[in-house]
C-alpha cells in the first residue's frame, strides 16, 4: 500500500512547485519568466543549432508549450526563428543580441539557485538522486 505522508510523486511535485516559484522570483525575471530564463539558459550553453524539438525534449514539455513559450520569447525580442537551407520546415532557435545581454544574469541565477537547492548533500547523494530520477523518468516514459 502506499503511504500517503511518503509518496515519491507528492514529493517530487512538492519540489517542482517550489523550483518554480524560485525561478520566477529571479532577479531577471522583470524581463522574461523564469521557464524562459532556464530556456536561455539552455540555449547559451548550446554549440551547434537548436530547433523546438530540442527544448521539448530538454525540459519534457509538450510542443504546444514549447511553441508558445518561444513564441513569447520572440515578441520579447530574445530569439528569432530561421529556416535551414537543408529543410523549409525547420526553424532553428537564434539568440538576438538582446538575449546575450542576459547571459551574466541568467547563469548567476541559476548558479545560485543550484548552489542553494544542493547545498549539505555530498556529491555521492547527489548521484543516486539523479539514478533515481532518471529511473522514474523511463518508468513513466514506458
Amino acid at each position: 500500500m502506499i503511504s500517503l505522508t511518503k509518496s515519491a510523486a507528492r514529493y517530487v511535485s512538492k519540489l517542482s512547485n517550489k523550483l518554480r516559484r524560485q525561478l520566477d522570483m529571479l532577479s531577471s525575471r522583470k524581463d522574461f519568466s523564469g521557464s524562459q530564463g532556464r530556456t536561455l539558459h539552455f540555449l547559451l550553453a548550446q554549440t551547434g543549432d537548436i530547433f523546438q524539438k530540442d527544448i521539448e525534449e530538454e525540459y519534457s514539455i509538450r510542443p504546444s508549450t514549447a511553441s508558445e513559450m518561444l513564441k513569447q520569447m520572440e515578441e520579447k525580442g530574445l530569439i528569432r526563428r530561421e529556416a535551414v537551407p537543408y529543410d523549409n520546415r525547420l526553424k532553428k532557435i537564434v539568440l538576438t543580441d538582446k538575449a546575450l545581454i542576459y547571459r551574466r544574469q541568467v547563469v548567476e541565477d541559476l548558479t545560485r539557485l543550484e548552489e542553494t537547492l544542493t547545498r549539505g548533500i555530498p556529491a555521492e547523494e547527489m548521484e543516486v538522486f539523479f539514478r533515481v530520477i532518471e529511473r522514474m523518468m523511463d518508468n513513466l516514459a514506458e
